[in-house]
């Protein structure tokens, strides 16, 4: 009998892992089964329906390997995931040392080109993943592993696919960035990524190849597992993200002109809809829009619901509000928090929030809609004219088409991140302060010329370290681990530590010495650093002063995450375990500033990288050079930014 349960969870399995369903109405494709959901358990492990599963379809966890366990999620205990003979996997779990064994589930995503019009307007040089946008909706439960096929059918792009967030304990060449984890996937190839999901919450994947995401190559991640606050069901991830009527391609290539000037977008979206309002000069000159109807969510009075919020965005920090609602913040990026509530939650560049919204609004409107906010911050967003921060709405009657007349909150809506010391995660760090001695690194701006760098004019280019990145998409780092010395252009930051040594950086966005041919000008950047969460010791908007801003850091449980803003003219300190021998990309989130070279790489531990599949990464670099010398594309230069 055990044996016939566990054939039919896999051939259910099998047939979950296979279809997506068709594109919903909320811009998501959906992981569904071929038949009636139904629930199924096995004589002597879990199988159960996660209590944050899609809206539409069937998604099912499954432990095979987790003989006597059970799930113990409940609407009053959703700390719980799952309870044993031995132990329980639950909220307070470290999940960096321990977690629950899963299944392995593939996916298959293809690169291609697609005509997009999200908010009314066409844009024929879109990217996208399964002709879909954004992407389909990967889903995978905590302690699964992923295998996850990408094929490139883009005629004249390569393509990288990296997972935002998720660590890649033990498998640095699964990263998924041209030029240090490996060679682009050539037109027509194909490479697979293999991993394990040790952590849980959402996140999103996209290309890492040039300015590739800002056109659409991107699609939502959620790791099913526990919550550090109750709630009842859960709505499918809400992408927030700028937009532009252009290519990204196109905005930096006119960018880096003489004359050229940062690029400005057009237009907000939730979850692939937004609405552009055409100027009276483009409705003159014949602009046709055909504005589709707003994103909307429906709730059921006194029910709680658990909202996964992303921001996928080129160049904007949002600021997340439903009118006359609280938003009870429960993580932030991978990391369950401490609950705290607001009326606003703001959303850097990479970074995500898990928030319960109670339906029950403070002050009722006659008609039960409330508009759905995403404000860009002040400071951190350049439109060319400024959109509707009404990008949604919430009902509670599902016949209504009402807009909705409820007035925006009062919040700040200046650029920076969520109050620090409400940022409490659950699983506590302690921060020895026997760290390695401190790294500074200045966000800043170098005037340099020549080769490799297009054009080879002298201009300023964002840098992170002594020079701005500019990578050769052939040789990944990963490959050449014998380099005895790193050209400087490469930004390769190399160390060797002791086992879970803690290594702190210093990240200034201001400086007061003297830097010949560098300017650090007061700009906000949101830092996102592959490879490691990494404890926030520090985040000021003061300017960081040598000897005296150290000694005022948080050494006991401090915020940690995979994004920090760096605050415009402040500093940010933050602090990693050298626990996971790799090449790690750690770079702004402004994709034109990471194009322009804000970036650098650590190399940690190079002699003790294992690879799982170092042949698979060597064909991939032979097919990818193999295709550059064939290759008849109309570009000049073929690389035109970092390659980030």
């Amino acid at each position: 009998m055990r044996f016939l349960d566990s054939w039919w969870a896999e051939l259910v399995y099998v047939l979950d892992i296979l279809t997506f369903s068709p594109s919903s109405d909320r811009g998501l494709m959906q992981q569904t089964s071929l038949q009636t959901p139904l629930q199924y358990q096995a004589s002597d492990y879990p199988i159960f329906e996660p209590p944050n599963g899609p809206q539409e379809g069937f998604f099912k966890c499954e432990y095979p390997r987790m003989k006597r366990y059970e799930d113990c999620s409940t609407h009053e205990n959703r700390g719980c995931w799952l309870k044993g003979p031995r132990k329980e996997y639950n909220i307070k779990t470290d999940y960096e040392n321990d977690a629950p064994i899963g299944i392995k589930r593939k996916y298959y995503l293809e690169v291609s080109n697609m005509t997009l019009s999200p908010d009314g307007v066409v844009n024929t040089e879109g990217k996208v993943f399964n002709q879909s946008y954004p992407g389909p909706w990967i889903q995978a439960c905590w302690g699964d592993e992923l295998e996850i096929t990408v094929k490139n059918t883009l005629p004249c792009n390569g393509t990288t696919i990296h997972w935002h967030g998720l660590r890649q304990l033990g498998s640095t060449e699964m990263d998924g960035v041209n030029g240090i984890t490996q060679c682009p996937i050539a037109p027509g190839d194909t490479f697979t990524y293999r991993f394990r999901a040790i952590q849980y919450g959402s996140s999103w994947y996209h290309s890492h190849y040039s300015l590739q995401y800002g056109d659409g190559l991107l699609g939502p991640m959620t790791i099913y597992g526990p919550s550090s606050a109750n709630y009842d069901t859960a709505q499918d991830p809400i992408l927030m993200t700028d937009f532009n009527h252009r290519s990204a391609f196109e905005d930096w290539a006119w960018s880096i002109q003489p004359n050229g000037r940062r690029p400005n977008m057009t237009s907000i979206l939730l979850n692939g809809i937004g609405q552009y309002k055409p100027t009276q000069s483009e409705i003159d000159s014949g602009l046709k829009v055909d504005v589709p109807a707003k994103y909307s969510m429906i709730f059921q009075k006194g029910v709680r619901y658990l909202l996964r919020l992303i921001n996928t965005s080129v160049d904007t920090t949002f600021i997340f509000s439903i009118d006359n609602h609280l938003i009870t913040v429960v993580g932030m990026d991978f990391v369950p928090i401490e609950p705290y509530t607001n009326n606003s939650v703001l959303i850097g560049i990479g970074q995500r929030y898990h928030v319960i919204v109670e339906a029950n609004p403070f002050e009722h409107s006659a008609d039960e809609n409330y508009w759905i906010r995403t404000v860009p911050a002040a400071g951190c967003a350049s439109f060319h004219n400024p959109p509707e921060n009404t990008t949604g709405i919430l009902r509670y009657n599902a016949s209504s088409t009402a807009d909705p007349t409820t007035a925006m909150g009062k919040f700040a809506l200046e650029c920076s991140d969520e109050t620090y010391d409400s940022l409490k995660p659950i699983v506590p760090w302690q921060v020895s302060n026997d760290s390695m001695k401190h790294a500074h690194y200045f966000a800043g701006l170098t005037n340099i010329s020549g080769p490799p760098y297009y054009p080879e004019r002298k201009m300023l280019r964002w840098d992170l370290h002594e020079d701005p990145m500019w990578l050769n998409f052939s040789e990944p780092t990963v490959l050449n681990l014998d380099t005895m010395d790193w050209d400087d252009h490469l930004v390769v930051v190399e160390n060797d530590y002791e086992h879970e040594t803690w290594v702190e950086l210093v990240i200034r966005g201001a400086n007061l010495e003297t830097m010949p041919d560098r300017l650090v000008p007061r700009v906000a950047h949101p830092i996102h650093l592959h490879g490691h969460d990494f404890a926030l010791l520090a985040q000021s908007a003061e300017t960081y002063i040598p000897g005296e801003s150290i000694k005022h850091v948080k050494r006991d449980n401090p915020p940690r995450r995979d994004v920090a803003l760096l605050p415009a003219g402040g500093y940010l300190i933050i602090a990693f375990k050298a626990d996971n021998p790799g090449a790690w990309l750690m770079h702004c989130h402004i994709a034109w500033h990471a194009s322009s070279g804000l970036a650098l790489q650590i190399l940690e531990n190079k002699n003790r990288i294992r690879f799982h599949d170092k042949k698979a990464l060597e064909q991939t670099c032979t097919k990818w050079n193999e295709w550059r010398a064939t290759e008849t594309c109309p570009y000049h230069p073929f690389q035109d930014d970092s390659g980030i």
